[in-house]
């Protein structure tokens, strides 16, 4: 299962230290969509960080024994600002995650298959509705189940977070679309174990194998577009490469 994190400089902690973090709590890889995390935070060693080689994604996971994936999460004013981001990121980040939140985002993530998750879809005023969900189902598209304002939130924005992510489900298992979940961390101390955001999603009437799903679907966008951006890959199901022929 895979946990789909923020870093420095957008989150408080580095990659280093979310990677080993997520490592002990037994995450098999973490995606990293922050733009610049895996760069050196103004040439200098963060307090956070426990080792030197720690910003490259290789060093990371060879020393913590676990994947890190390169993502960027485009915060847009808009479609236009946010397909212009979209075109300039797809080939260089493995995972392409649009923020959400209100109607005209939330349309265009669900509609542009470039994009492989839309990222907090009720973050703000915006709603999704069974024409977005069959658009996301259509184009591949994983709608995100942030968990972090139900673990973080206490009293009314709690209850209202959960609400939202009732509703949500209801909409996505209905009409079938892909879907992520994550606890949304932007801190090593804002992770929690798999077994934890289970816990605290089946508590909220989540199934537990639908979580686990959501957990698991991270690195499954990886894999799939780790192969796309090889040389290898022409279409789904064409491969460039050597065959032997019958003689």
């Amino acid at each position: 299962m895979y946990e789909a994190v923020h870093a420095y400089p957008d989150g408080d902690a580095t990659v280093a230290r979310q990677a080993m973090t997520a490592a002990r709590y037994g995450y098999d890889g973490i995606v990293v969509r922050t733009r610049s995390a895996l760069e050196p935070p103004d040439g200098a060693e963060s307090e956070a960080a426990p080792t030197s080689p720690a910003r490259d994604p290789d060093a990371i996971a060879d020393e913590y024994g676990i994947d890190v994936v390169d993502a960027v999460e485009v915060d847009a004013d808009g479609p236009r600002e946010a397909s212009g981001a979209v075109g300039n990121h797809r080939s260089e980040h493995t995972v392409v995650c649009v923020v959400g939140g209100d109607d005209r985002l939330n349309r265009y993530a669900v509609e542009e298959p470039r994009v492989d998750v839309l990222a907090r879809p009720n973050a703000g005023s915006g709603g999704f509705n069974h024409v977005l969900a069959k658009a996301a189902r259509d184009n591949g598209v994983h709608v995100e189940f942030d968990l972090g304002p139900v673990l973080g939130e206490t009293g009314g924005n709690r209850v209202r977070a959960l609400a939202d992510l009732r509703k949500l489900r209801e909409i996505v298992t209905y009409y079938d679309a892909p879907h992520v979940v994550s606890a949304n961390a932007a801190s090593h101390l804002e992770l929690r174990a798999p077994r934890e955001v289970v816990a605290v999603a089946e508590e909220a009437g989540f199934d537990p194998e639908w979580v686990r799903e959501g957990l698991r679907a991270w690195g499954s966008i990886a894999e799939r577009n780790r192969e796309r951006l090889s040389g290898r890959f022409i279409e789904p199901g064409v491969r460039r490469g050597r065959y032997e022929t019958e003689r």
